[in-house]
């Protein structure tokens, strides 16, 4: 706001309007070569402030967003995935081998209850990915052996938890609905916290899933270790998962139910970043 302002000659928002907003997004994208996610930010504060504060309609802007850029995610082959999972141990490497073995963004594999888990079908659940949507994916063969680790770890935890009236956390409503649902192991969070912690909606004492920051610290030194000169961090085993199915033959359709992208077009980068796209084109040097 402060800088849509000061662009105006510190007028007033009430003084100006559609134009004057036209021309701060246009200045934005030409002048300053903002990202069109930050474009798209400063449009919406500003129709909200229009709209909410001021009570005044902006109407339809006819307004074109900058192109968005198109940049090839990092990936890493499986020499160097393995690399990475001999430097590191426990909780970590798992959820990190998670991430590759299945597609798993970093938060849909923390918030893991076991439920989610199929060791017969060899199989997850994510519940409320992005988008607020519920997919389903694969569960590699050599997970199944230090998941039910953690599982069996996580459900002594509960039980002590639940000795104490506590237990895994959930949403306010499902919790008024379910009021004893933090005794079923089914909700046990697959990679509990290490300390109980008051609710955030209802106050009561229980015990949430553990932050994404712990397997970002324990991922860096891994890499360095492994001797990977990328930047890597744990949406790169995802990326990476995406690209080993496609070099093996998968079908791109299936891909994208496992990602859970809702357009193909996602999904379809994947291919830049293994050459595909060059249908079988070699370079010319090699035919020298």
């Amino acid at each position: 706001m402060k800088q849509y302002i000061l662009f105006n000659n510190k007028r007033h928002p009430l003084d100006m309007g559609k134009e004057e907003v036209k021309g701060y997004l246009s200045w934005l994208a030409s002048s300053q070569n903002v990202a069109k996610n930050t474009q798209k930010s400063a449009l919406n504060s500003l129709i909200f402030l229009y709209a909410k504060c001021l009570k005044i309609n902006l109407g339809d802007l006819g307004f074109t967003l900058a192109t968005k850029q198109r940049h090839l995610p990092v990936v890493l082959d499986d020499k160097e995935v393995s690399e990475i999972l001999s430097h590191m141990s426990g909780y970590a490497k798992t959820v990190v081998a998670l991430l590759f073995g299945s597609g798993l963004r970093v938060n849909e594999c923390l918030r893991l209850r076991v439920q989610d888990i199929n060791f017969h079908n060899l199989s997850i659940i994510v519940r409320d990915g992005k988008a607020n949507k519920d997919r389903q994916t694969m569960l590699a063969q050599t997970s199944v052996k230090p998941l039910q680790e953690m599982v069996t770890k996580a459900l002594k935890i509960q039980q002590i938890d639940n000795e104490l009236g506590c237990g895994p956390s959930f949403p306010y409503a499902l919790s008024r609905k379910y009021p004893n649902a933090f005794k079923d192991p089914g909700w046990m969070f697959v990679f509990p916290s290490y300390n109980l912690c008051a609710h955030p909606e209802t106050g009561e004492l229980c015990r949430h899933h553990l932050h994404d920051s712990c397997i970002r610290k324990a991922l860096q030194p891994a890499v360095r270790k492994a001797n990977i000169h990328k930047k890597v961090n744990c949406h790169t085993f995802r990326h990476s998962f995406a690209t080993h199915l496609l070099k093996n033959g998968r079908d791109i359709r299936t891909i994208q139910e496992l990602l859970g992208h809702n357009d193909i077009s996602t999904t379809q980068i994947y291919t830049h970043v293994i050459g595909q796209h060059f249908a079988g084109t070699t370079s010319p040097l090699d035919d020298l």
